[in-house]
């Protein structure tokens, strides 16, 4: 009876360690303790959190990229809208210059004309989705709308925030293209001009942009300057305040490089002024970049030999395009602190992965220490097998030895 009984025990310690080493077995295989809920609900719930944390930031890190690549698009595209600008700098610059004469200045409105139209397609360039880069909160196929010589924003005006794990995966088209104050963003100054946009004045006066001297002072009404000759034949100019009708200054003595100041502004004229030219200033108001490639082509071409209107052509032309650069700077600075957000998200997103990853490891019993201990227990198993087996041996043996001796 005893040895029926040490024989089922030592079968049973058998299969017990030969169970053991099966399951120490497929833990190896897998490379992990926990191979189902039951093994350990605890740490196997553990596993699932930290397994769905891994996704989510998977896909966080996805859309981040796509973001980051919609926003290295659109900052390349301003890069070279600002290159373009530049060159249609250089040309406005160049159609100033006097060894020109008006074919010469018809050839280089052609090419001012180019890098309009370029400019213009970088507005509308897209991403890789085909998604409009300056679409701002949405738009159609192209925000940016060529139509009777005026370009319009056909799209939401506004930016998408970044917040949490994202950046914004557009630029706002309507601030970087459409927000181009006039002038010297106070005033503008310019010659007198027919209905078809071509300057009546005949002397070779032009002026600067102005200045503000004395904000307090500021009307934001609009003047007249117009030049004349008093008895001596010395010229003289009066300021007429078209708002009001009343005269700010009246026949003063006009010196060609001296400042003309009234209300709070000053302008300087240069050139000999004729007699019933005129100099208008307004009230700047919000043009755009494409309204001022525009004006720049149109006055340029259609100075002709005037050397005032040339003068003054280009001297509102360069201030439009440094406040349109200015915009587009700024845009493509935006553009660049989203990338910089973008690389500081990808470090906190890199660092938050290798610590869940560490936390999964642990939980299901993948890491090191957990791998070590499998090791050691599967030894420890093979060990108390191969006892298990000699003992299970000899009670067969002692059984076989009771039999026979019966």
């Amino acid at each position: 009876m005893g040895t029926a009984n040490s024989y089922e025990t030592a079968l049973r310690n058998l299969s017990a360690r030969q169970n053991s080493l099966v399951t120490l077995q497929g833990q190896m295989s897998a490379n992990k303790s926990v191979l189902r809920g039951s093994d350990d609900p605890t740490a196997a719930a553990a596993a699932e959190r930290a397994t769905t944390r891994l996704s989510r930031i998977d896909s966080e890190q996805r859309a981040l990229a796509a973001q980051r690549n919609t926003i290295q698009n659109a900052e390349s595209t301003l890069g070279s809208v600002n290159s373009a600008i530049q060159d249609f700098r250089d040309l406005v610059v160049q159609a100033g210059s006097g060894v020109y004469n008006a074919t010469d200045r018809a050839s280089i409105a052609q090419q001012l004309t180019s890098l309009r139209d370029q400019i213009l397609a970088y507005a509308n360039e897209k991403d890789t989705n085909g998604q409009p880069l300056f679409g701002g909160l949405g738009s159609g196929v192209a925000p940016f709308v060529d139509g009777s010589g005026n370009v319009s924003y056909d799209a939401v005006a506004g930016q998408n925030a970044s917040a949490g794990n994202a950046i914004s995966n557009t630029i706002d088209g309507k601030a970087t293209f459409m927000n181009v104050p006039t002038g010297n963003g106070v005033f503008t100054v310019d010659l007198a001009k027919d209905a078809t946009g071509k300057v009546t004045n005949t002397g070779t006066a032009s002026t600067d942009a102005g200045k503000v001297t004395d904000p307090s002072a500021l009307t934001g009404n609009g003047y007249s300057i117009s030049f004349a000759l008093d008895a001596a034949g010395k010229t003289t100019y009066t300021v007429t305040n078209t708002t009001t009708g009343t005269a700010a200054l009246t026949n003063q003595p006009y010196v060609a490089g001296n400042a003309i100041a009234f209300d709070g502004l000053s302008l300087t004229v240069k050139g000999n002024p004729a007699v019933g030219d005129t100099i208008n200033v307004g009230t700047s108001t919000t043009s755009n970049l494409f309204k001022t490639l525009d004006d720049a082509i149109s006055t340029i071409g259609k100075a002709g030999a005037n050397v005032g209107a040339i003068g003054q052509a280009v001297t509102n032309a360069l201030v439009q395009l440094d406040a349109g650069l200015t915009r587009t700077s700024a845009s493509r600075g935006y553009a660049g602190e989203l990338l910089n957000r973008a690389d500081r998200i990808s470090d906190v997103q890199d660092a938050r992965t290798t610590q869940v990853t560490s936390d999964l490891s642990v939980a299901e019993g993948s890491d090191q220490d957990s791998q070590i201990k499998r090791i050691s227990d599967f030894q420890n198993q093979q060990t108390g097998y191969s006892a298990a087996l000699q003992s299970y041996a000899q009670i067969q043996k002692l059984s076989l030895f009771n039999f026979i001796g019966g």
